[in-house]
């Protein structure tokens, strides 16, 4: 499992740097000591885990989060406690109070193992059979375009009318639900969940996207011949090329 550390403190990263050889599961690919450099250090390596301070020069590691294109699983390292509820709006797997123990690390990376391994046994993959997960789940109705959802994610509750997700990404057996001015992780492929979507506004825009067609700005031929679409919220997404002849049918007279 690939993992990099973002720290300010050169002497605090280099010791955690240390403690992590400890653990034979975990590769350190890398190390940043401020949000930029984090974030360029990130598109480059794909990491599966962050072990992510939060406040640094720059940015905070909130901040981070924010720009990534996925969403790593997170262990935030840091002095201050205050930040606890917040942290856990992302992928978090434990909150490390600093000086870091190396009992208090051990169990940290316990947990991370111990999801890694329920998620292997449940990751969704395009184009092959659905999991025995999903396979074993209750078929439920289609969704009407004005239903209203229960998320609960973390500590947090969202009531989510169906209509108002501007788009779903996949990562691995999770999905994200970007929602007005929200986003919350569901516990299910998106298969499963595209499957329950009314296709009369929903379409599926690439292995990793589902998209709101009502919540399209723009379209815009790609130099693969498929579609870029802007989205409500400016974000860009890629329309395959086999996805891109389905779009123009649904969207043409």
């Amino acid at each position: 499992m690939k993992a990099i550390v973002v720290e300010d403190s050169r002497l605090a990263r280099e010791g955690l740097v240390r403690m992590l050889k400890d653990y034979p599961e975990l590769t350190v690919v890398g190390q940043a000591d401020h949000a930029g450099s984090a974030l360029t250090l990130v598109n480059e390596t794909h990491p599966d885990v962050i072990f992510l301070d939060i406040h640094m020069p720059g940015g905070t590691g909130f901040d981070l989060l924010e720009k990534l294109s996925y969403l790593p699983q997170i262990i935030f390292t840091t002095a201050y406690s205050e930040h606890a509820i917040r942290s856990f709006d992302f992928n978090t797997i434990d909150y490390l109070l600093k000086p870091i123990s190396k009992e208090r690390l051990t169990i940290s990376v316990n947990k991370l193992l111990a999801r890694t391994n329920t998620n292997n046994n449940d990751i969704d993959t395009e184009d092959e059979t659905q999991s025995d997960n999903d396979k074993n789940q209750t078929v439920k109705d289609p969704l009407e375009e004005h239903s209203t959802l229960l998320v609960k994610d973390g500590d947090h509750c969202f009531l989510i009318r169906l209509d108002t997700i501007r788009y779903i990404e996949s990562q691995k057996n999770y999905v994200q639900l970007f929602f007005e001015n929200n986003k919350a992780f569901v516990k299910k492929s998106l298969n499963s969940i595209e499957a329950r979507l009314p296709n009369s506004i929903f379409f599926r825009a690439n292995r990793q996207y589902v998209v709101n067609l009502q919540e399209i700005r723009r379209i815009e031929e790609s130099i693969s011949d498929g579609f870029v679409v802007t989205m409500s919220d400016g974000k860009e997404l890629e329309i395959s090329r086999r996805n891109a002849i389905e779009l123009k049918e649904l969207l043409s007279f």
